[in-house]
């Protein structure tokens, strides 16, 4: 409901009401009761509530073409369309999702235009979403403002980006979940003979995340050299209600793309497994799926094992033996967390686990070096002993 108020004028009573515009400007029409002040206050208070109550702001025209006078809900649906051949489909796929569950439901019933957008709208959105979502949901509409916005000013549409002016929000602080060195010999026994088993230890070992595990091929392998090329990924995600399975020369980040060595009891599993695979396609014949046909985890027909069966199983098999609940990929901050208690600087860690910064493994694991902390506390005492003496008991 609008605000509004009453204002005498030439001795009757005129309905003022207020409210922001589709162009962000504050708009007071008014509007005549035909009632004298003398003797009407009354009636005249009740018709004002009404008319607010009735009151609907005028949307502008909706445009199809860019401009500044477009609404603003449309031009994000607008820019959902341009942004699309230039992403992966995982990325864009999260761009669909929080512009039409989120972003346009909210602005859409606003009117607001383009040009009319500002830092305060956004603002309201914002804590408008912190009621229900968590401020990492937030952060990546966030994200998403932000680069259609900058589309929007780098042709002229806009003269600068209202998302700048805003105060986004604060994430939360992350502890990564991770397993002991005990626990993970327990879930190394539980997965024995598991059809998870050998895909548990890839991502265990090596820290690799989900995506990677699941993309190895064998054209990675290097027997000879004794490495393993991490190159290719494999993932799904949902786009416009459809399930979809991504298969990408490619990895999260540039550093993603990384060559680990490959050690003698994993080229060991690695050769019983080829030649597994090598039965299994003899047995089945022409059942057998020669699409997958390059990939290190399919199973015995040949069809590629999906991301989401590694989840589900993952989490059937921890609790079918009573194992502590983690996520598959706590399985990377796992080997992490034992690289850290062995000593690995973090530098190393960064390279292993094929982060894009160092600060971002840092971020995720400093709480967890205590192995550098206890260096810094002998270094301490070296530099700097304490007296032998203790202090005088003063009380």
């Amino acid at each position: 409901m609008v605000a509004g108020r009453l204002q005498e004028k030439n001795g009757y009573y005129y309905m003022v009401l207020s409210y922001t515009g589709a162009d962000g400007k504050r708009k007071q029409p008014w509007h005549a009761t035909g009632l004298p002040v003398k003797g009407n206050k009354k009636r005249a208070e009740e018709m004002l509530r009404e008319l607010r109550r009735s009151f609907t702001p005028p949307k502008p025209n909706r445009k199809e073409e860019l401009s500044p006078d477009m609404v603003f809900s449309d031009y994000m649906l607008y820019w959902l369309k341009i942004i699309r051949p230039a992403v992966q489909e995982t990325t864009w796929s999260s761009y669909n999702f929080n512009v039409k569950n989120h972003i346009v439901p909210y602005f859409e019933p606003t009117g607001i235009t383009l040009g009319g957008l500002q830092a305060r709208h956004i603002q309201s959105f914002y804590l408008h979403e912190l009621e229900t979502l968590k401020a990492t949901s937030v952060l990546r509409q966030h994200a998403n403002l932000h680069k259609a916005l900058k589309y929007a000013v780098k042709l002229d549409l806009i003269p600068g980006n209202p998302v700048d002016k805003v105060e986004r929000p604060k994430p939360e602080k992350y502890l990564a979940a991770y397993y002991t060195a005990e626990e993970m010999e327990q879930l190394f026994e539980a997965a024995r003979g598991h059809r998870l088993e050998l895909i548990i230890q890839f991502a265990a070992f090596y820290g690799l995340r989900r995506g990677e595990v699941l993309g190895l091929r064998w054209d990675a392998v290097d027997f000879e050299a004794g490495t393993l090329t991490i190159r290719h990924i494999v993932t799904s995600t949902n786009l416009e209600g459809k399930h979809v399975l991504v298969e990408a020369d490619r990895a999260k980040t540039k550093s993603s793309l990384r060559t680990l060595p490959l050690v003698a009891s994993f080229a060991q599993r690695l050769r019983a497994l080829k030649e597994q695979q090598a039965y299994n396609e003899k047995l089945c014949g022409n059942c057998y799926n020669q699409k997958y046909k390059g990939y290190l985890f399919v199973d015995e027909m040949g069809n590629l094992i999906l991301p989401n069966a590694v989840t589900d199983g993952f989490a059937k098999l921890l609790a079918d033996h009573g194992l502590r609940k983690i996520r598959f990929h706590d399985l990377r901050h796992s080997c992490a967390s034992l690289l850290l208690k062995q000593g690995v600087p973090m530098k190393q860690i960064q390279e292993w686990l094929g982060h894009s910064d160092i600060s971002t493994t840092a971020n995720i694991y400093a709480h967890l070096d205590s192995q550098s902390k206890q260096l810094s506390a002998a270094t301490m005492e070296q530099a700097l002993p304490l007296p032998e003496e203790l202090p005088e008991n003063r009380w």
